[in-house]
């Protein structure tokens, strides 16, 4: 008997344990404009210790590709789940046909994770806007970005006046009015709060202790702006950088025919004291090394968001994910900026942190997705995956790292691409092809005369998954 009855405690108790177990937590991390430019990633010469350990403990995605070199529109995908517009108004579209059809558009990540009974918080640059408001200056809330997605959706201004201030401001409030008056890139003595993540970041962590103590579970996002330009930093994380031997540029010539190829508009618009890093070494140098700084800044950001996960005593139960909303070619190509479909503007770092993840620290080369994180995260909470997302679970490259992944696809006002493990497919909007052989001449040389018959099969591929309902 006296068996029985322990056996019967033992029962209750696990019952009991099981039925207190509360649901895991969410903590997203978006970093603008960070190419895989990452200790983590294999690129010796950045410090990057805070993100470093983050992937000793989870999971390094080498091959992960977003849907659009574009912020708002690689933003769109990661918020809700499927393909979109090319436009940085992407969300803001969304929330139009929401007025117009207010039953009819599909909910967003943070609005579902807010059906199925968590907090959504969203501090800083998460959608396109920061702050998630329209209007002149980024500040007025009868334009919302996101509608129904988020409890509250916040950006501390501290100095820069505005949201369009604080996405493009330097130092101690400097905004951006003309650019060619705004240097591109910056390094001032002081804190973190002298740039524009140092105030964010701070109310992102206050936020966080706050949800951590709440009872319901969170979906917190967190953007992080550096490395987006003007490229401005506290000098302390430019001085290990002083003296860095930086490896060569690869590819550094201007593509030959017909490519996405572009002038670098965005940062040439900056004030560059007369100087081109496309024909002064010195320059294109310096540049380098000052967005190496803004890495580490972002860095050191991650870490104050980390550790107050840590000191708030939730991170076992909180599954962490870092994600870079698209690339940066820092010279390779001759382009210095995004919005190409080249292997530069499309890859970008995504790591996935949680405590029962198989093998932490062990990398994967398997292609993702953008798209492929919505339905991971759905899996990981137990909560239901949605039947609109467009997106296939992480989940089995969490558990077994040397599994083979599938293809990526992305586009821009150009067109489109389609990403396989030996080859890049670009397909112009007037139907000129561009491929690609990553195993011999890697994005150099346009093959696609010489295989038809890849062109012909990628070609196929790419408008399936594009033409998915």
């Amino acid at each position: 008997m006296r068996v029985i009855y322990s056996l019967f405690l033992v029962l209750v108790f696990c019952g009991v344990s099981t039925a207190a177990s509360p649901p895991p937590n969410i903590l997203l991390i978006c970093v603008d404009d960070l190419r895989p430019e990452l200790r983590c990633f294999g690129v010796n010469y950045i410090h990057s210790p805070n993100i470093d350990a983050l992937a000793s403990r989870g999971r390094i995605f080498c091959r992960h590709y977003v849907q659009a070199p574009t912020c708002g529109a690689s933003r769109y995908t990661l918020l809700t789940g499927r393909y979109g517009p090319v436009s940085n108004n992407a969300l803001f579209q969304r929330a139009k046909q929401m007025q117009n059809q207010p039953d009819g558009v599909r909910a967003s990540m943070p609005a579902w994770f807010r059906q199925h009974g968590y907090t959504t918080v969203s501090v800083g640059k998460v959608s396109h806007h920061p702050g998630g408001c329209g209007g002149k200056d980024w500040d007025d809330s009868s334009e919302l970005e996101m509608p129904k997605s988020w409890d509250q959706h916040m950006l501390p201004l501290g100095d820069w006046q505005h949201p369009r201030g604080w996405m493009h401001g330097l130092a101690n409030g400097e905004i951006r009015s003309d650019a060619k008056n705004m240097d591109v890139f910056q390094s001032v003595e002081g804190s973190d709060a002298i740039y524009p993540d140092g105030v964010s970041v701070t109310e992102g962590v206050r936020q966080l202790q706050k949800l951590a103590a709440a009872e319901k579970p969170f979906f917190l996002a967190i953007g992080v702006l550096r490395p987006h330009l003007p490229f401005g930093a506290p000098a302390k994380y430019l001085r290990p950088y002083a003296n860095a031997k930086l490896p060569e540029i690869p590819h550094p010539q201007k593509p030959i025919g017909k490519t996405t190829w572009h002038g670098s508009g965005e940062f040439m618009k900056y004030n560059r004291w007369g100087r081109n890093p496309l024909d002064d070494s010195d320059f294109a140098t310096n540049v380098r090394k000052h967005y190496a700084a803004c890495v580490t800044y972002a860095d050191a950001s991650v870490g104050r968001i980390i550790k107050a996960l840590q000191k708030a005593g939730v991170e076992k139960n909180t599954v962490i994910v870092l994600w870079g909303d698209h690339g940066w070619h820092l010279g390779e190509h001759a382009v210095w900026g995004k919005h190409t479909l080249f292997e530069e503007s499309l890859r970008s770092p995504l790591i996935i942190s949680h405590s029962q993840i198989e093998m932490p620290g062990k990398a994967t080369e398997a292609i993702v997705e953008t798209l492929d994180i919505f339905p991971t995260l759905c899996e990981l909470t137990k909560v239901s995956v949605p039947e609109f997302v467009q997106g296939k679970s992480l989940q089995p490259f969490l558990k077994q790292p040397e599994k083979s992944g599938d293809v990526a696809v992305a586009y821009s006002g150009k067109g489109q691409t389609i990403r396989t493990d030996q080859y890049r497919l670009i397909v112009h909007t007037n139907g000129y092809t561009e491929l690609y052989d990553h195993k011999n001449q890697g994005e150099t040389e346009n093959v696609a005369d010489a295989h038809p018959q890849v062109v012909q099969e990628m070609t196929k591929r790419l408008h399936e998954r594009l033409d998915t309902p």
